[in-house]
């Protein structure tokens, strides 16, 4: 098995495009495929596809109940917490937790002396894993509306991946924050979407730094090409990073992808160049993957 995230640092450069049109040009191949919506707070890949649902799967976490006929309001449990999801007011005799700050860690429960705090489950959201062909896992991470971090969602989403399939694209969340690097993080490799406007170039360099850092391989598709200017291309050649695929901007492509179509089912020379990516990826780091 590889893992093939497809990232980007900032929204709109076009990630989810790319890590729909992969998947369907791995599926009509008949590779043995899976794809994960990583994108917790905004997962949207099952709109391009007609799938059957099989299983969900609620994401739950263990947040404290605070007894206050044991609580003597010494504090501890307010100190312990590194997320300020525990209130209290001594003088008053008030205490109470802030269930959507609570990261679940228990630290809590270690500080506290006197028993008085148990734990209770709290509803993160749900993974809903799905075929599509009948035989092609789409696994899909979905946070419930107002929780502080999908973390926890995208990990039990990503434990749900089948192992014994041959590639498996995770559609990452935008950004290069937690939900970021979580997802990176259990990639063999990584490309990063970009658009060939300043905005791109920016945030193209966030996720360069951070993938370094990270010490993760990586390699950069131009979404839009085009339009913008070359300022992309100098960079990625300067800094000596791998131009994978440059995808022409188009009215007609648009119009497919906000109609819910895939390009690669309209024009199968475009699902080739991403076989030859996905081919370049795989035979290049493929026999060396580490195993996450």
């Amino acid at each position: 098995m590889i893992k093939i995230a497809i990232a980007s640092g900032k929204g709109g450069t076009g990630k989810t495009f790319v890590s729909t049109n992969i998947f369907y040009a791995l599926t009509r191949e008949n590779i043995s495929s899976v794809l994960a919506d990583c994108d917790a707070e905004a997962p949207n890949v099952l709109s391009f596809f007609r799938t059957v649902r099989k299983e969900t799967h609620e994401v739950v976490q263990h947040v404290p109940v605070i007894d206050v006929s044991k609580c003597t309001f010494c504090g501890k449990c307010h100190e312990y917490c590194n997320y300020n999801a525990i209130f209290i007011l001594p003088p008053s005799g008030i205490i109470s937790v802030i269930e959507d700050l609570c990261h679940g860690c228990g630290a809590c429960s270690v500080a506290c002396e006197y028993d008085a705090i148990t734990e209770k489950p709290f509803p993160l959201g749900n993974v809903n894993i799905s075929l599509y062909n009948n035989s092609h896992p789409v696994i899909e991470a979905r946070m419930n509306t107002g929780i502080m971090s999908p973390v926890r969602v995208i990990k039990e989403a990503l434990r749900h991946i089948r192992h014994e399939a041959e590639i498996v694209i995770l559609d990452s969340p935008p950004g290069t924050s937690c939900p970021f690097i979580q997802t990176v993080s259990q990639a063999d490799y990584v490309i990063l979407v970009t658009e060939p406007t300043p905005f791109g170039l920016s945030d193209l360099r966030q996720s360069v730094e951070t993938l370094r850092t990270m010490d993760s391989k990586f390699g950069v598709i131009i979404n839009k090409a085009g339009m913008g200017n070359n300022d992309v291309r100098e960079y990625l050649k300067k800094e000596g990073i791998d131009l994978l695929l440059e995808i022409p901007y188009s009215r007609e492509t648009a119009g497919l992808y906000s109609a819910g179509r895939l390009l690669a089912e309209a024009d199968e020379s475009f699902g080739k160049q991403l076989l030859n990516v996905t081919e370049y990826i795989t035979g290049k780091y493929g026999n060396s993957n580490s195993q996450r």
